[in-house]
């Protein structure tokens, strides 16, 4: 994609991008698609590329296709009756980054913290392993132990604009469908 640069380099280039990448669309299904579409023909796609896109572009592009994608998720969460999302919590190496960080907040429409981890799975694993050991008497006193927010952030002024960009992000798929059992 970017060969030479680092993940944080490309992000900071991407901060001053607008919200919706100049009307760029990334669909993220560079291995396929599980959810919501189970789907091993799917590929990744550019929509929208114009000439006065650039490679900060391109990366907001991917960050925001990413998060619609992980969006799609919680949607089917909310078709199985699961009250409302009001927080949502990031991990990992990402998670370190404002740009990213306020993207999901943003697209989710809810508030996204960090807590004091980045291997929230392995962490997750190793704070079960302990109730099972009798150190805590259950998860989630192993959860207000050991588990401290580190970061907030609330959803800014780009949700309207992600509230609009959505619904273009979910049609890609179904219009490119086709395409992607013939390439």
């Amino acid at each position: 994609f970017a060969p030479g640069l680092d993940f944080n380099t490309l992000v900071e280039a991407a901060a001053p991008i607008p919200a919706g990448s100049d009307g760029l669309l990334f669909l993220p299904y560079l291995t396929g698609e599980r959810t919501p579409h189970p789907d091993p023909l799917a590929r990744g796609a550019f929509v929208g590329l114009t000439v006065r896109h650039s490679l900060p572009h391109l990366t907001r592009a991917v960050l925001e296709g990413v998060a619609f994608g992980l969006r799609d998720s919680f949607e089917l969460l909310k078709q199985t009756g699961l009250p409302e999302i009001s927080q949502v919590r990031a991990t990992g190496g990402g998670a370190r980054s404002p740009l990213w960080r306020q993207i999901l907040a943003d697209v989710f429409d809810s508030e996204l913290v960090t807590v004091n981890t980045e291997e929230g799975a392995a962490y997750g694993a190793a704070l079960l392993a302990a109730t099972g050991t009798g150190t805590f008497p259950d998860v989630a006193a192993a959860c207000r132990e050991a588990i401290q927010i580190t970061t907030h952030t609330e959803p800014g002024e780009a949700v309207e604009t992600y509230q609009r960009m959505y619904p273009l992000y979910q049609g890609m798929y179904p219009a490119l469908k086709a395409t992607f059992g013939q390439l």
